[in-house]
């Protein structure tokens, strides 16, 4: 207790620092790849996607970022066995922080994508080995994540496949594309406003002093997404039909009409990763605050304040922006050939995917499920339109990620001790 009152300054100053130095991390590896696909199928620049990912990531984090926060800060390892020395607990979560966010450091700046998640679950279960004892960790709440990310890229992948190939049937093979897409378009769109608003209103918002009811929040959520949907068809109307274009792909046309559809998607995936991916950042900031504010007690339940969830939100954002370009290009372009149309449907099964995910607590990858969603559409067309040297790569970098970020946590965690203790 002695030192959590005489440093406790020090570890909330530090845990501001490593909370945005993973944040950081966090944008620069793990939101590039959510924003890739809209910039690899040609729908929205790099700058376009910046500005969407600034507005949108702060929205999913403030509105629906708590409930996946609490799995984060209490749900991977039992602090139990920490009542008479607090100060190890605030050792290990700035530990987990630094070391997630030097994976991420090193991982963006190779234009690996890696998952953060991933990063800081293995960076917090290297430390509750060494600073509490193997029956610390949850086991079983571990073993629940690790099967997400394999149901998370399958349930991704089946929604992006479903969705591709109503899209195929509704619009591509009839004899009128491009008129078939401006009728169906609006339609697509309500799902995406439908999904996010739904799931926001009736899981996000009770960390935050809001609630209403489930029957409340689906009508609530149906309207936004008929204005959703009305916006987009006005924007669908616009479309001009391209004949000269169409001389030499059919369907050149059909994608002039997704690309302002996926405006809508990129700002669904923004949302959808602030929304789950900011507890990554910032659920050991958070039990680090609760800690020191609290002399020292590790309490079982702590309010999250608003200014940590905004804390997350710009990190990410500045990590975007700074590296986020190095490893936007290896969903978007790497793994298969994205269109418009099959960016569309990638986007909108991932964030669905993300976003449904977010509302029961558990933090799945957004990367998992992006590289489901998009071999999803490329299995749409065949198997040997997706790059599987691409997918081994990445499966690797995926594997590595655990015991990297748990070994550097462990040794960052005596460092810390020796240093304060």
């Amino acid at each position: 207790m002695e030192i959590i009152v005489t440093y406790g300054p020090w570890f909330i100053g530090l845990a501001l620092v490593a909370g945005l130095y993973m944040t950081w991390g966090v944008g620069a590896n793990d939101l590039a790849n959510a924003m890739g696909t809209s910039v690899g199928a040609g729908a929205l620049t790099v700058k376009q996607a910046i500005i969407i990912a600034a507005v949108f990531e702060f929205a999913g984090a403030v509105l629906a970022g708590g409930s996946v926060t609490s799995t984060i800060r209490k749900g991977i390892i039992d602090p139990a066995g920490l009542e008479a020395n607090p100060e190890y607990l605030v050792y290990g979560m700035l530990a987990a922080l630094l070391s997630a966010g030097f994976w991420l450091m090193i991982a963006s700046a190779k234009g690996w994508p890696v998952s953060t998640t991933h990063s800081i679950i293995g960076a917090l279960v290297g430390f509750g080995l060494v600073g509490i004892g193997a029956e610390s960790v949850q086991w079983d709440q571990i073993g629940s994540i690790v099967a997400s990310w394999i149901i998370s890229p399958a349930v991704g992948g089946l929604l992006a496949f479903l969705f591709m190939l109503s899209v195929r049937k509704l619009i591509l093979n009839t004899p009128d594309p491009f008129e078939a897409a401006r009728k169906w378009g609006p339609a697509y769109i309500f799902l995406v406003g439908f999904i996010i608003s739904l799931v926001t209103i009736t899981k996000g918002l009770s960390h935050i002093d809001i609630n209403i009811s489930t029957l409340m929040g689906t009508l609530i959520s149906v309207a936004i997404g008929v204005l959703t949907a009305l916006v987009g068809g006005m924007l669908l109307r616009r479309a001009k039909r391209d004949l000269e274009a169409e001389k030499d792909f059919r369907f050149a046309s059909v994608e002039k009409v997704f690309a302002p559809m996926m405006i809508f998607t990129a700002c669904a995936m923004a949302f959808a990763h602030g929304s789950n991916d900011v507890a990554n950042g910032i659920g050991p900031l958070a039990a680090v605050v609760s800690i020191v504010e609290s002399g020292g007690a590790i309490l079982q339940k702590s309010a999250l304040p608003l200014s940590i969830l905004l804390v997350g939100g710009f990190g990410i954002v500045i990590g975007l922006v700074t590296m986020g370009y190095r490893v936007m290009m290896t969903i978007g372009k790497r793994i298969t050939e994205l269109t418009p149309t099959r960016g569309f449907c990638a986007e909108l099964a991932a964030a669905s995917t993300v976003v449904l995910a977010s509302g029961t607590g558990l933090p799945v990858s957004t990367t998992h499920i992006l590289v489901g969603a998009v071999m999803g559409v490329g299995l749409a067309r065949g198997v040997g339109a997706i790059d599987m040297k691409m997918i081994g790569r990445i499966v690797t970098s995926w594997i590595i990620t655990l015991p990297i970020a748990g070994a550097v946590a462990a040794v960052l965690f005596f460092i810390l001790r020796a240093i304060f203790g």
